[in-house]
């Protein structure tokens, strides 16, 4: 996915992404009207994004997972945490 345009042209070698079945797809960077947009129509249709909370003392650990792929989720970090 690429939002907004690059500031200089793009090569892309197609090879790559049909023989991995990829697709590549591109938007305009949106306002506050379209972000509002995309937020209700998340919110009327049970969307969200998953994630593993973690507390702020475990950034560490959750980078050590990162680094062995044992992660599922995006890691979100609890603000109330933070000291």
């Amino acid at each position: 996915m690429n939002v907004g345009a690059p500031e200089e042209p793009v090569s892309l070698n197609l090879f790559s992404v049909i023989g991995g079945r990829k697709t590549l797809a591109g938007s305009m960077i949106g306002g506050i009207a379209e972000t509002q947009e995309m937020l209700d129509f998340c919110a009327e249709h049970g969307l969200g994004a998953e994630i593993e909370l973690i507390d702020a003392d475990g950034i560490n650990e959750a980078y050590e997972r990162v680094l062995r792929s044992d992660v599922r989720y995006r890691f979100g970090i609890d603000a109330s945490t933070i000291r």
